[in-house]
């Protein structure tokens, strides 16, 4: 407390020194950074208060658990919600293991600089290639060429080459700022490279992990492009409980995204699509809190 009191005095005293014309300069400065904060909040609680607003009054726990029927008269997300949690978990069982690794052979590992650098470009273009790209190559690699059909697999997949760039750029960068000390005292204790690795760079990276998976989710489950091509329209239930696991393969299924884009554009009721705007900030929300919550309880340990 009392630092943060001597380094205000100080500044405020630094201020006095300066001319007039710099001190309006840095007033100015100030008062745009603050319009600027102000404006983004604004934003932002505009945004979710809206949503919110024409969201809430139309869900309901039939809503959100029942499965869609035209002949009953029945409006539900059900099998939306469980889609999109599937896709989820299979990208990222995928996408985590490969990412973070590839992350760690080009930092840790790989020797030739040029090679690294070609594939660092490489996967800064694939991350800004549009989405509707990457549905076409699903469609074509796999749901036609390893005939998968329209699967919930054959979208987790073509979700994977898509997220993919992201999560290793993130992870890569997180790796670069683990001090090369930290290394070099580990090394010197006795330990072997991937045993440094393990207990001191990943530790100590383990918020650019965690970034690198938020961004993937959020990616995941706002994506409504590559799923539409990839995975399908179909409102119906997917139990993989009861049929095994084996039917992931060969079940379609639309995921929130999709569904939000159905009843927004195919079948204009907003007032629903709203709704299942308000499930997915929800899920997303919970995600992001976990991903938080894992990662502070691995760096702790």
């Amino acid at each position: 407390m009392t630092d943060k009191k001597e380094t205000h005095l100080g500044l405020r005293d630094e201020a006095k020194g300066l001319s007039s014309s710099r001190r309006i300069y840095n007033m100015g400065m100030r008062t745009v950074i603050y319009i600027s904060a102000i404006i983004v909040v604004a934003l932002l609680i505009f945004l979710l208060g809206y949503i919110l607003y024409r969201g809430l009054p139309n869900l309901s726990w039939g809503f959100l658990t029942s499965e869609e029927s035209v002949v009953k008269d029945i409006q539900g997300i059900g099998p939306a919600i469980l889609n999109t949690l599937y896709v989820i978990i299979a990208t990222l069982i995928v996408v985590l293991p490969l990412g973070v690794g590839a992350a760690i052979y080009l930092t840790e590992y790989a020797t030739n600089r040029k090679l690294v650098s070609a594939i660092e470009f490489a996967t800064e273009t694939l991350a800004g290639i549009p989405s509707i790209i990457y549905a076409l190559v699903g469609v074509l690699v796999f749901a036609e060429s390893l005939a998968l059909g329209k699967t919930l697999i054959a979208g987790a997949f073509t979700l994977v080459i898509m997220v993919l760039p992201t999560v290793i750029r993130t992870t890569q960068e997180s790796l670069k700022t683990v001090p090369q000390s930290y290394r070099e005292g580990s090394l010197g204790l006795g330990s072997g490279k991937w045993h440094m690795i393990r207990t001191v760079v990943l530790p100590s990276s383990i918020d650019g992990i965690v970034t690198s998976c938020i961004l993937a989710i959020g990616r995941i489950v706002g994506e409504s492009a590559v799923l539409l091509y990839t995975v399908g329209m179909s409102m119906q239930m997917q139990d993989f409980f009861r049929n095994g696991l084996e039917s992931f393969f060969s079940a379609s299924g639309s995921t929130l995204s999709v569904a939000l884009y159905v009843y927004a554009k195919v079948r204009a009721d907003f007032d629903l699509a709203f709704s299942v705007a308000v499930v997915l900030i929800i899920i997303t929300l919970v995600i992001n809190l976990a991903a938080n919550l894992a990662g502070k309880k691995l760096k702790r340990q």
